[in-house]
């Protein structure tokens, strides 16, 4: 399968698009300032204990305080809480490997005997914050490299269920117990699979060289501080999916992909010069047809070419898709057979659509009725090997008598929602236009202000291809006027996106002007 990476960035986001044989099929969105991303380790300080949930309250520095639940807290809380006492009492950094670890703590103990109010704890972002809850935290803490995953306070080392020879298990678990650290656990991730000792061992040196820069911040550390954060979330993308069929990585800010080239020569040489920086005049989205895909893929209402369509519904408690037929309709099959082909289509874009918008919790899709026993068997099966290649945990129950299924998926970040319907892009909304005249008029003011007021040398602006065509209509056309008339030459570019009377300004580096 074809995977591609479009990387849209801007001064305030990282847009990552991941195409699969030119489908959008993930969208991730990066804020600048996202200072609570998954993987993020924290040091907080426990606000409350809440018996009667078993759970505590830790105040990691967001608005709203952590939820930390004892199934939540790993084995070997107690190495880790004397840890961390040790390094902020003593004031000096030590590494694990000196420590001698405490006994687990059992699966169905209380919170309070293991944590204090005020107490300062070591915490890492499970979920992030969604909706009005804070973000959801765990104290068994885990690094994710390329081939392995490295657990601080364990011994124990795991393989992947994914990996089945069971020669190759044998091999990668003996080879890992020779190299990995002592009081470090580690998980062996599906990629490890018939790689060299050379390439795990530096993938494990990376991961505890990363855990021991963020602990030696711990001596004198205050709550609630940052002290390990998790790589952006580009790299921890290509970290997870990258494999041989990932051909193309496209990104329109050159700083940026030197930051992915080198992350991925890293990785492996062999990917290195599959990064490209983009450097056309329509915005990378745009160009790649990503944009329109965006637009046709969220909202309430999704249609799949042959006719059918998805409505989906999103509440509280759970997420809701109903399949309709639309008019796709075999005149020379059954109601069954013509109720089990609509099932099928639709399954592959329910799939799709899981990933696309990361929806997580509960997902129950109402399917066309089927009789038979073997058509529900069918979609059943279709529909599990659809969601193979999504990385989030989920589960899939059969479907009912009343064609209903029933899916949990993993949530670990709010789900992503575009907002698909516009005011009216002539009036905004107001039932009002302004003259033409005048539109053209305010254009030339804000080009008389940029020009002089902000002393831009290289003016780009970028309109609707109506007023595009009136700007550059005629020998003596605008553009020509206001080169004669200000003595600089204004790029005049046009954008089927853009509503009819909305324009922007952009300087030579591509970047926005704000007026």
């Amino acid at each position: 399968m074809n995977k591609e990476l479009i990387i849209d960035s801007t001064s305030s986001e990282i847009v990552i698009a991941l195409l699969e044989e030119k489908r959008l099929v993930e969208l991730h969105v990066e804020k600048n300032d996202n200072n609570f991303s998954v993987g993020d380790i924290y040091l907080g300080r426990v606000k409350k204990i809440i018996p009667g949930l078993n759970a505590a309250f830790v105040d990691v520095g967001y608005e709203k305080d952590a939820f930390l639940h004892y199934l939540d807290l790993g084995p070997q809380i107690k190495s880790l809480n004397k840890y961390v006492k040790n390094i902020q009492s003593k004031k000096t950094y030590s590494s694990i490997e000196e420590l001698e670890n405490e006994s687990d703590i059992e699966k169905s103990g209380k919170i309070a005997s293991v944590l204090t109010a005020n107490q300062n704890i070591v915490v890492q972002i499970a979920k992030e914050p969604i909706s009005t809850k804070g973000p959801r935290i765990s104290t068994e803490i885990s690094l994710a490299g390329r081939y392995l995953v490295l657990i601080p306070f364990s011994d124990k080392v795991s393989v992947s269920q994914k990996i089945k020879s069971q020669d190759e298990r044998s091999r990668l678990k003996r080879l890992i117990h020779s190299i990995k650290p002592k009081n470090f656990g580690v998980i062996i991730r599906t990629a490890s699979e018939n790689k060299k000792v050379a390439e795990l061992d530096a993938d494990l040196r990376d991961l505890f060289e990363k855990w021991e820069l963020g602990m030696q911040q711990l001596p004198e550390a205050k709550p609630p501080q940052k002290i390990l954060g998790e790589i952006n979330r580009t790299s921890a993308i290509l970290r997870d999916i990258l494999n041989p069929n990932f051909n193309s990585v496209t990104v329109n800010d050159k700083a940026l992909g030197d930051i992915v080239k080198s992350y991925l020569a890293n990785i492996s040489s062999e990917y290195k010069d599959i990064v490209k920086v983009y450097k056309g005049k329509e915005p990378i989205f745009e160009s790649f047809g990503i944009e329109k895909q965006i637009k046709g893929s969220f909202g309430k209402i999704v249609t799949i070419k042959s006719g059918v369509y998805l409505v989906i519904e999103h509440t509280e408690a759970l997420h809701v898709i109903d399949v309709n037929s639309g008019h796709r309709m075999n005149s020379q099959e059954t109601q069954e057979n013509n109720a089990l082909e609509v099932n099928l289509e639709a399954a592959s874009e329910i799939a799709r659509q899981l990933r696309l918008r990361d929806m997580g919790g509960i997902i129950v899709v109402d399917f066309i009725d089927m009789h038979e026993g073997q058509n529900r068997r069918k979609l059943y099966e279709r529909l599990k090997a659809e969601m193979l290649n999504d990385r989030a945990k989920h589960t899939i129950l059969p479907p009912s008598k009343f064609g209903l299924v029933q899916i949990t998926r993993q949530r670990v970040r709010p789900e992503m929602n575009i907002e698909t319907y516009e005011k009216c892009p002539c009036c905004d909304g107001t039932g009002k236009i302004k003259a033409s005249i005048l539109f053209i008029d305010e254009i030339e003011n804000n080009i008389k202000y940029i020009l002089h007021e902000q002393n831009q040398k290289n003016l780009k602006l970028f309109v609707h291809p109506y007023i595009y065509a009136y700007l550059k209509k005629g020998i003596y056309n605008m553009q020509v006027k206001w080169l004669f008339k200000y003595k600089k030459w204004i790029e005049i570019e046009q954008l089927t996106s853009y509503n009819l009377l909305e324009y922007h300004f952009f300087d030579k580096n591509g970047e926005e002007i704000k007026i």
